[in-house]
């Protein structure tokens, strides 16, 4: 075994673990964490001209986009749950034509977006504590 797969191993135990302790409220955080990384990813691979990953990327990042959105419970979140339903929608449709074009501003776009849901999620436990 070399050591680039040792690393992977350990790296897939350490998130299997992560996701087995996490709450739901964390599960959340670390999807909106994946879309990140995946985003960067993207951009590097971009910059990089290696488009196969690019699009490996970004594929993954609008699958991890569509996890949240089928996470959202519009019975409960009402107007939010709608708002952010369509939030998920359009970074989807933004990440589908960055794909496209390689357009590393889309992506930044679609980081910047998700940044600001995540920033909003971050703060929630501290509300509740109140």
């Amino acid at each position: 075994m070399n050591a680039r797969s040792a690393m992977n191993q350990y790296k897939q135990v350490g998130v299997h673990s992560a996701v087995m302790d996490a709450t739901p409220h964390r599960l959340v955080q670390m999807l909106m964490e994946g879309v990140l990384e995946k985003v960067t990813l993207a951009k590097s691979n971009i910059a990089r001209k290696e488009i196969a990953k690019k699009g490996e990327n970004i594929s993954k990042a609008i699958t991890i986009v569509g996890g949240l959105h089928a996470s959202l419970n519009k019975e409960v979140g009402g107007e939010l749950s709608e708002n952010l339903s369509s939030l998920y929608d359009y970074m989807t449709r933004r990440l589908i034509i960055a794909n496209i074009r390689s357009d590393e501003r889309i992506l930044d776009e679609v980081a910047n977006l998700m940044l600001e849901v995540k920033a909003g999620w971050d703060v929630i436990p501290e509300m509740l504590k109140n």
